[in-house]
């Protein structure tokens, strides 16, 4: 008999879909991960983006050999928050995959669940 090796909780990374965009937001301890993607890196929105299902497809894989465990979600709801858009925001576009201003407000969807609630504490609201 073989002991089993501890099962190691994988870093889950959600890729978005937003608009016609699939599109993360993480930073990698590992330069080289890094360095493998950074074709799909987009320095203005800080975020790695992919433009359609294949090139996202084969960044999932290269990320879960890598040990990740990438999560696609096209239903951005859960992760959307709101702030009036005169409020500070800094820490939560920090966090944020996304952004867009609106005549009164400014809409995120955050990189994950544990953001949602860091950006309601800071003042943000779910977007229903």
């Amino acid at each position: 008999m073989s002991a089993q090796q501890p099962k190691v909780k994988k870093e889950k990374i959600n890729i978005f879909k937003i608009g016609r965009l699939w599109c993360f937001k993480h930073f990698f301890g590992e330069p080289e991960i890094f360095k493998e993607l950074t074709e799909y890196y987009h320095r203005e929105t800080y975020r790695f983006e992919f433009e359609n299902v294949s090139e996202r497809d084969k960044v999932i894989a290269y990320l879960e050999e890598r040990g990740f465990e990438p999560v696609p979600i096209e239903d951005t709801a859960a992760y959307t928050v709101k702030i009036d858009r005169f409020k500070k925001h800094g820490a939560i576009l920090k966090n944020s995959v996304h952004a867009e201003d609106r005549a009164k407000e400014r809409v995120f969807v955050m990189k994950d669940l544990a953001a949602v609630e860091e950006a309601i504490a800071k003042g943000a609201q779910r977007v229903k």
